[in-house]
């Protein structure tokens, strides 16, 4: 009869917990088990490189048995001896373990699953109550003459410990499965969780595996059920162009094998830990729906598999990057507010970043075309990052490409192109926003620019808008939109504008009057070479592609009323006038029908489109007449 001792209070907490079913997820047992094992093993290689004789086989063996309803996991690592094990197993007399459940409790409170928890503080081995009502643990101290301890529970309150005949160095776990959980006893469900799990454990995960012959007879033969290959240790330089497309097909939820470019980071000192990254070809088809693409890198810890979707290693404008990485300090699948709080996940993701934006900066240097094609795929994701990362702002300003005024359709100019081309007469950079090219490219708010030779940005991503109201300079040069504030004109421009200012007064006054609803002000500007007249906004007034956006999403915002600039030098603000000073009946139509086409022209609908159609119809007539 072996020695019968209590759990402590917490360890019973825990054990109660962990027995009444916190998980919905209860393969992770596998994982933690499997990943204790290999934990095992490293140490006692380690050991074997100054004891040549230690030195074995290394491997983790897996076995079932359905008639006695049991898994038992073991390895032939570093072992336990009796003291080891009442510390390690019995008692976990660790001031964490109160928190962890507390975590625990609040995640079941909250009505979610909360797998990652599970090995945060040293707990993992308790996960094998989840889906067994009885643990047994033979363990043998490797190196040693120390005796075999057994170790048994049935997580009631109480475990046992006796000697064990084991000769054999390591340990092995014996799980006698709960009622409902024989779906662990199907070879393929184990290997299933090795696969996703444990597939880059260093160590063969080997699993006894029964073979009918061509004469009815049976063998049983071992089958490795884990790779072993973790792509991402390797010398990069030594991983083939077919292993990459192998890795990334499996790294990518999309489908496919095509990437753009591997960047490999192998990280030493105060953190260590090595990534392998992909920046794909292409985005999927869902990649802007939030709610359905994934984000963010795999996680693994010493290969140990934790999560798919780790969105602390990477910030979210990079979130179109598929790849792995790799730690070697942080502990066994951390949670979600460590993940979120944990200063070495801050040093990994200012590493990795780090490094992405000088490839994708070499990139553009080196191969201008290959970049392009990144950024028409990702670029509008990356933009964010102008709005949203301080620290690495002018950095993605420079990674940041636009179509411009003066440039081909669909061709991309980055922004110290566009600034290098600047005239010396230019002083800022000018830019538009817009649905696309032709909703901008014909605005009458580029016609001064387009005459005087300056080029402007077109801004037609949606994200755009957004950036602009923080991107302030570039290369020491402020951004200036064609469409906001009153135009700067120089001596004899201001001398037309005062003279058309006193002319046209009287029509001034009528447009004010007759569009008071829609409009705040009307003027004279320099802004106009071509067209008679255009719509401008003051101030932090909303563009008008931002209004489209927010209406798209259904958000109620207050009317903004623009400023109507007119041409001083268009006949049609001439004959207009003579109009107004003869007192002509249809002058509030015609005013109505030149407010409706500056809507028309900077890619506004028109506020009652059945009454400018009546408009033009009666004005057209009157013309005909």
């Amino acid at each position: 009869m072996g020695k019968v001792q209590s759990f402590k209070t917490e360890v019973s907490q825990l054990l109660n917990l962990m027995i009444n079913s916190l998980y919905s997820n209860k393969d992770i047992f596998l994982r933690e088990l499997v990943a204790n094992a290999a934990d095992a093993i490293d140490k006692a290689r380690f050991e074997s490189l100054s004891k040549p004789e230690l030195a074995r086989d290394w491997k983790i063996r897996l076995a079932i048995d359905k008639d006695k309803k049991t898994i038992s996991i073991s390895d032939n690592g570093i072992g336990m001896n009796e003291k080891e094990v009442i510390e390690n197993i019995g008692t976990i007399a660790r001031s964490g373990t109160k928190i962890f459940m507390e975590q625990l409790a609040a995640k079941k409170e909250a009505g979610t699953d909360a797998p990652e928890l599970i090995g945060q503080f040293g707990v993992g081995f308790y996960s094998a109550f989840m889906v067994a009502g009885e643990v047994t643990l033979v363990t043998k101290k490797s190196g040693t003459d120390d005796p075999a301890v057994r170790w048994f529970s049935k997580g009631e309150g109480s475990f046992e410990t006796d000697t064990d005949p084991r000769t054999e160095p390591g340990t092995e776990i014996t799980l006698k499965l709960r009622p409902g959980m024989e779906i662990y006893l199907e070879e393929w469900k184990l290997g299933d969780i090795v696969r996703r799990y444990s597939d880059f454990i260093a160590y063969p995960i080997i699993l006894p595996h029964i073979k009918v012959n061509e004469d009815k007879t049976e063998t049983i033969e071992d089958r490795v059920l884990n790779s072993q290959k973790a792509i991402w240790l390797r010398k990069f330089d030594e991983i083939t162009e077919e292993e990459h497309k192998s890795f990334f097909s499996h790294l990518s939820n999309w489908g496919g094998s095509e990437y753009l470019q591997a960047i490999p980071i192998s990280a030493e000192g105060m953190q260590e830990f090595k990534a392998l990254i992909y920046i794909p070809a292409q985005a999927p088809f869902n990649f802007l729906m939030p709610d359905i693409q994934k984000k963010g890198l795999q996680l693994y810890v010493r290969r140990v598999f934790i999560t798919d979707e780790c969105k602390e290693l990477i910030p979210d404008y990079l979130r179109f990057l598929r790849g792995v990485v790799d730690s070697s300090d942080l502990p066994l699948n951390v949670s979600r507010e460590i993940l979120q709080e944990n200063p070495q996940m801050l040093r990994i993701q200012k590493a990795v970043t780090g490094k992405i934006l000088g490839e994708l900066q070499k990139m553009l240097d080196n191969d201008p075309e290959k970049y392009k094609k990144f950024f028409r795929e990702f670029g509008k994701v990356l933009k964010e990052g102008i709005h949203t990362d301080r620290i690495n702002e002018e950095k993605i300003k420079k990674l940041a490409m636009y179509e411009t005024m003066n440039g081909k359709p669909g061709e991309l100019l980055p922004l110290a192109d566009y600034v290098k081309a600047m005239p010396e007469s230019q002083k800022e950079i000018y830019y538009i926003t817009g649905e696309n090219r032709a909703a901008v490219e014909n605005s009458p708010a580029l016609e001064y620019y387009r005459s005087k030779g300056f080029d402007v940005l077109f801004m037609t991503d949606p994200v755009d808008e957004w950036i602009m109201q923080s991107m302030i300079q570039f290369d020491k040069k402020n951004f200036k939109s064609v469409i906001r504030g009153e135009f700067e004109a120089d001596d004899a421009e201001k001398k037309i504008l005062e003279d058309a200012a006193g002319k046209f007064a009287k029509l001034v006054e009528f447009l004010k009057k007759t569009l008071a609803g829609d409009i705040s002000e009307v003027r004279f500007s320099g802004r106009l070479t071509d067209s008679p007249c255009c719509l401008v906004i003051e101030g932090n007034a909303l563009t008008p592609q931002m209004e489209r956006l927010f209406k798209a999403m259904n958000q109620a915002i207050p009317q903004t009323k623009r400023i109507l600039e007119l041409n001083p030098k268009h006949p049609l603000v001439a004959a207009l006038n003579d109009r107004c000073t003869k007192g002509d009946k249809d002058l509030e139509k015609f005013a109505r029908v030149l407010l409706d086409q500056a809507f028309l022209t900077e890619g506004s609908p028109i506020p009652d489109p059945a009454a400018f159609a009546k408009n033009v119809t009666e004005l057209l007539l009157g013309s005909l007449k």
